[in-house]
């Protein structure tokens, strides 16, 4: 009863979080940036959702046969369509409870598939530490490239304008808030969970070495250079679906590939902030935008846009999924059964 209610309040919280960041995002926006913003719409490419849709449902489905690849090396072969169903009914799911698809996905798979869903999650937790090393990959990328990038995006959140005589935060400035805030974080969690120095020490090395598995254990598997094809593959599709995405608005289509970059990075930081991105992908979206250069208005228009198009898929491809489970494996059981 305790941990429910824990999981609850936990819900609350993150939900009440994404709605204040999607209050903090629309709140400058007044009668004439909404007017701003009508006109750009009305002039919008609405015949790109059907690129960007099915770009991310090809995304998604090569998620699918991603981790159906990890299943295999276990030596367990699930059917593809179910693989793909769990994916899809897994973030559904999150998109309402905060990492409770990763256990549904891995439910509905063991039961339909009869694998054992605690080898399951295993694989989860490797998908998990390949995609965050993949992540700071991207990182690595979008600051190599435009340095200046991560200061810019600071500073975009202390200023409401692009007046060049606005005095901006030095960068060492915003790197000692940045390290001050997390060092208070720590502090506090040592508090909380009354933990020690040596805890800590502890828990960057079971972190440390939770990586180097993740990362050896691609060594070990059967098809290794085609799980990092897959891996590829499925980063680049979310970069596509920003990329096609600028060409959506008159405002945007100028933007390229260093801008499609940014997108990636600050909206992948968005969806892991809050569950589904709720507030904090549009919001670190039209951040991002601002910084270059894109009027508030519209900046905040084309960070809703994206977080709008990528739920739609999911809530679609989710209960699509929930309903085509069942049906497609009583079809199966009954061409067995004949």
């Amino acid at each position: 009863m305790k941990k429910r209610f824990l999981t609850i309040l936990q819900y609350l919280f993150f939900f009440g979080i994404g709605i204040f960041l999607a209050w903090w995002s629309l709140k400058d926006i007044d009668q004439n940036k909404w007017t701003q913003i009508k006109n750009s719409l009305k002039h919008a490419r609405y015949w790109l959702i059907i690129p960007v849709f099915a770009i991310l449902i090809l995304s998604h489905f090569i998620r699918a046969v991603r981790w159906k690849l990890l299943i295999s090396s276990l030596g367990y072969h699930p059917k593809t369509h179910n693989t793909f169903f769990s994916v899809m009914i897994g973030y559904m799911t999150n998109q309402a409870i905060p990492r409770l698809g990763e256990i549904v996905k891995c439910t509905l798979l063991a039961r339909y598939e009869k694998i054992p869903a605690d080898k399951l999650i295993g694989t989860i937790i490797l998908e998990r530490i390949i995609d965050a090393i993949t992540l700071l990959s991207i990182f690595a990328i979008t600051l190599a490239i435009q340095p200046d990038l991560y200061t810019d995006l600071i500073n975009a959140f202390f200023h409401s304008s692009h007046d060049p005589e606005e005095k901006k935060i030095p960068g060492y400035i915003i790197a000692a808030i940045v390290f001050g805030i997390i060092i208070i974080f720590i502090l506090l969690w040592m508090l909380i969970k009354k933990k020690s120095f040596a805890d800590i020490a502890l828990l960057f090395k079971r972190i440390t070495r939770s990586v180097w598995q993740g990362v050896s254990a691609v060594q070990h598997l059967k098809k290794r250079i085609l799980f990092i094809f897959y891996t590829i593959i499925l980063w680049f599709l979310y970069f596509l679906g920003g990329y096609i995405g600028f060409n959506a608005l008159q405002e945007t289509q100028q933007y390229g590939v260093k801008e499609a970059f940014a997108v990636l990075s600050a909206g992948s930081i968005g969806m892991i902030a809050m569950p589904g991105g709720i507030g904090a992908y549009p919001l670190l979206i039209a951040k991002t935008m601002w910084v270059y250069g894109l009027q508030e208005s519209i900046a905040t228009a084309f960070g809703w846009i994206l977080w709008l198009a990528q739920t739609f898929v999911i809530l679609i491809g989710g209960l699509f999924s929930f309903a085509a489970f069942p049906y497609f494996n009583k079809i199966k059981k009954a061409e067995t059964t004949r």
